[in-house]
């Protein structure tokens, strides 16, 4: 089977960003900054997204790029005879499908809410009933499933027409109006009362708060967000190392998918905490700040269905964006380690995914006293898989993989990422590679059990 290449470098920095940008970035990380001292956690981020965020990226590239495969057959194009790094390889690919059995259900969440809002089913709805409509759409198995199902079928025939003609011809649209959305959304945010206020308490570095939540907990959370926000792990940006070509540095690469995820992450704040500081509405954690108090701004606002609509629409980008970018992963996957043809393998995992997304559509109404680790849901149980063990584990072992010599080795690595033009890689870093680095995933690892 001919390996497939991207188009432009244009296409595969929006496929890639695509993938990193996701729901995560615009609930999760505006809470946290504004949780844990704003700008001093903003400056530790990126901080971290430079000393770990982008290293690990490039090692992911390099074993796309250099072996021209998906995640197990790139492992066994590289590892030395006779070892067994290509093992990691299936639970890269277990870890992808775990990430899709729950991440299409809130997907689907995104897509039920642009309807509501561009339909007015939010149109004369009270503040204190909107946090009825998120519990009404919970415990409705038809609703969930019906917008998991369409997020699962749009998301499988954007791939069944290949790499150029599907998967980077919708993500450069999506990713363009995307980015267009959320400055015009940052823009409108920033025209209301109380904006400074707002602007204030999200980006202004407050000794105070940080004292409130703790230094190291400061620190713990920033490098916390910094890694899981580029999805490393679980070969979800590797597959696309091996579509990219030989043209541009790996590190200068790295550097792009950073700056437009992080950029993203950002402005998701610069909307979110202006309005809800002009409403007099609390910016609390989790899925509530998206459906229950952001539907309470966007109530308020002058032409607040048009906003809440427009909203939806870009966390329906967000989120659809990583869908289609993992699937492309399941199916190359496919074709790489059983000689399927691209129809043969989406026809499979789609009909897989679709039945698989089920316990967690179910598990918050049929299934609503399932408890699986920890006395956590279904759709909690599998990100704690995915999130707090096979990302910080699968970048553990592709660090070793890339920096020590029973792996590929970090002279190999280093040849591939400098490749091409741009910013280079410094060998000066080798140490740091080796010994800093295992010691701050680990961090992460054991914070996460």
């Amino acid at each position: 089977m001919k390996h497939e290449s991207f188009a432009s470098r244009i296409g595969f920095i929006l496929v890639s960003a695509g993938c990193a940008i996701g729901i995560g970035n615009v609930w999760k990380f505006p809470y946290l900054v504004g949780a844990n001292g704003g700008g001093i956690f903003v400056l530790f981020y990126l901080l971290f997204l430079i000393c770990m965020g982008i290293p690990v990226m490039t090692m992911e590239l390099a074993v796309g790029r250099a072996s021209r495969k998906s995640a197990v057959a790139g492992y066994k194009e590289l590892e030395p005879k006779g070892s067994f790094w290509h093992i990691h390889g299936w639970f890269c690919i277990l870890g992808c499908y775990l990430l899709m059995m729950y991440y299409t259900t809130v997907s689907g969440w995104m897509l039920s809410y642009f309807f509501k809002f561009a339909f007015g089913s939010f149109d004369g709805v009270s503040a204190d009933a909107v946090e009825g409509v998120f519990g009404a759409m919970l415990g409705n198995p038809a609703e969930m499933t019906m917008c998991m199902v369409i997020t699962v079928l749009a998301g499988f025939l954007v791939c069944s027409f290949g790499l150029r003609r599907g998967l980077e011809k919708v993500t450069k649209v999506m990713m363009s109006l995307l980015l267009l959305l959320i400055v015009i959304l940052a823009v409108h945010s920033l025209t209301l009362s109380g904006a400074a206020e707002g602007t204030k308490f999200y980006l202004m570095p407050s000794i105070a708060n940080v004292q409130k939540a703790g230094l190291g907990n400061v620190i713990t959370a920033a490098m916390n967000q910094a890694f899981f926000t580029l999805s490393l792990g679980i070969a979800a940006i590797e597959i696309f190392g091996s579509y990219m070509s030989d043209k541009y540095t790996l590190t200068g690469e790295a550097v792009r998918i950073t700056a437009l995820d992080t950029f993203v992450a950002l402005m998701a704040g610069m909307i979110i905490f202006p309005a809800c500081f002009s409403y007099g509405v609390e910016p609390n954690a989790g899925p509530a700040l998206l459906f229950i108090t952001l539907p309470k701004v966007f109530l308020n606002m002058t032409g607040g269905r048009l906003w809440g609509t427009l909203f939806f629409l870009f966390m329906t980008f967000a989120s659809f964006s990583t869908v289609i970018a993992v699937f492309e992963n399941l199916l190359a996957t496919c074709m790489d380690n059983f000689g399927w043809t691209r129809k043969k393998a989406v026809l499979v995992n789609c009909i897989f995914i679709l039945i698989a997304s089920m316990p967690c559509v179910l598990g918050y109404n049929i299934w609503s006293d399932l408890r699986i680790i920890g006395n956590r849901d279904v759709l909690d149980s599998e990100d704690f898989i995915v999130s707090n063990l096979l990302l910080p584990i699968g970048s553990l072992v592709y660090l070793l993989f890339c920096v020590t010599k029973c792996g590929w080795g970090f002279d190999k690595y280093l040849a591939e990422c400098n490749k091409g033009e741009g910013l280079k890689m410094s060998p000066k870093y080798k140490r740091f590679f080796q010994f800093v680095l295992p010691v701050l995933i680990l961090v992460i690892l054991v914070q996460g059990l």
